[in-house]
């Protein structure tokens, strides 16, 4: 499905990203991991046309994306969630909702999101920027739940939430799993995704070090091998 090959990206005069290769099969579910400062957001930004390559090849079943810009990657059912939410924070809740619908039919799809997030059904009046770190992260997963992307990337799904929200966002990942999607997560809790995924890419310095099987590698080894971080 994507595929990174030998890419080289970053801003300005810096390089943050150095040879990656990268790839998400067909329902697949990766995990990518790393430090703070590693280049996974910009690994994510790369691969759906926000940030360009320097070097390297970017391919999309096979189509050679490279150069393109990021509506080309949502076209061919790319659906990018960045850090932050990704969400138009002025407009209400309903009218983002009405957004994310695009051709489908709107009341629909509203009361599809508000079935699968009840507490949104009784916010769509409200500014979405005013809902709290949750309700944002709820609604804009509404986006990949209602668009029926082939491929989702999700930077930091639960960063900042309560644990029971969290379980309410891993929940509703398992059902995009369930519909067939590919996934690629960027996750602060490792056990977590761990859970959920079918391979591990770490990430760090730019530099891909570790590519596995979720199931072959443990948490502890993954935050003192990886992350430099004791247990």
């Amino acid at each position: 499905m994507l595929a990174l090959h030998e890419v080289t990206a970053g801003y300005g005069g810096t390089t943050v990203l150095r040879g990656v290769d990268f790839q998400v099969g067909d329902g697949e579910i990766v995990a990518l991991l790393g430090p703070n400062g590693a280049g996974k957001t910009t690994l994510l930004r790369t691969a759906t046309g926000f940030v360009k390559a320097r070097s390297g090849r970017i391919e999309l079943n096979g189509e050679d994306l490279t150069k393109s810009a990021p509506h080309n990657f949502v076209r061919r059912g790319v659906c990018h969630l960045p850090e932050g939410r990704g969400i138009f924070p002025s407009l209400t809740v309903q009218e983002n909702l009405t957004i994310q619908a695009r051709s489908r039919d709107r009341s629909e799809s509203v009361a599809e999101a508000t079935e699968l997030f009840p507490v949104l059904g009784s916010r769509l009046r409200q500014t979405a920027g005013s809902l709290s770190g949750g309700e944002q992260q709820m609604l804009a997963l509404s986006r990949a739940y209602l668009t029926h992307p082939k491929l989702v990337l999700v930077d930091e799904a639960s960063l900042g939430l309560a644990p029971l929200v969290v379980d309410k966002i891993y929940e509703v990942l398992r059902r995009l799993v369930e519909r067939g999607m590919s996934l690629v997560v960027v996750e602060q809790y490792v056990q977590r995704v761990l859970e959920l995924a079918n391979t591990v890419y770490i990430l760090s310095r730019g530099e891909i070090i570790h590519v596995g099987k979720a199931g072959e590698i443990g948490t502890d080894e993954i935050y003192e091998k990886y992350l430099g971080i004791e247990t």
